[in-house]
């Protein structure tokens, strides 16, 4: 698994007018190869009555899946730029459609390639991109006399909180980077007088939203 990685937040979609042709933006996540033909289907039939539906979509860890298709768009005006937008953003398991409505100006091959990558461009702002990063779970156990301290640190440190169950005792569940569960773990008993049990759990990612660019 990938220590860090960049993909979209989830479904976005923007529109541009350029010459009057209508180029509209869809964008998603898709982590299989089966998901973002779907998607691709799903917009396709949205816009059954669109000049063309364009689309490219990366796939993988290390992009093993990568499809662009020009939809009768002169080759490798539409599909290609819109998948070399997605390699430039760095992001991974993401699938971008973009449906044209020909306004009756004739843009060119260069107009084309411009076009459908600043669709692609745009439209992955319009989504959002997050950068997502492998944590490990570490699950705090404490009793409730603890409970108002060890939330109001944890809230103004740099990890995360992800749950906090009220049974018997109180467990946090807390994002923390693989390298730093030490001195997590040190930080925490401290904080309680070594009165807290602490377990490390899963790993899973967390997401950060972006910057638009």
């Amino acid at each position: 698994m990938l220590q860090t990685y960049y993909t979209v937040k989830g479904y976005g979609e923007h529109e541009i007018v350029i010459e009057k042709s209508r180029f509209i933006c869809y964008v998603n996540r898709a982590e299989t190869e089966e998901e973002a033909v779907a998607f691709i289907q799903q917009i396709k039939k949205k816009h059954w009555d669109a000049t063309h539906n364009c689309s490219a979509y990366l796939i993988g860890e290390h992009d093993q899946i990568q499809k662009a298709n020009d939809d009768g768009e002169p080759s490798g005006t539409a599909g290609v730029p819109m998948l070399e937008v997605l390699k430039k953003k760095g992001v991974k398991d993401t699938v971008a459609v973009v449906t044209r409505y020909f306004g009756g100006i004739k843009l060119g091959a260069g107009g084309l390639v411009r076009a459908y990558s600043r669709a692609v461009s745009e439209g992955l702002n319009a989504a959002g991109i997050v950068e997502r990063r492998l944590m490990r779970v570490m699950h705090v156990t404490i009793d409730y006399p603890w409970l108002g301290k060890v939330e109001n640190e944890l809230r103004s440190s740099v990890y995360t909180i992800k749950n906090i169950l009220y049974a018997d005792r109180v467990m946090f569940d807390v994002l923390v980077p693989e390298d730093g569960q030490s001195s997590f773990g040190e930080w925490m008993t401290e904080l309680t007088n070594g009165r807290a049990d602490i377990q490390a759990g899963a790993m899973e990612y967390a997401e950060r939203l972006l910057p638009s660019s």
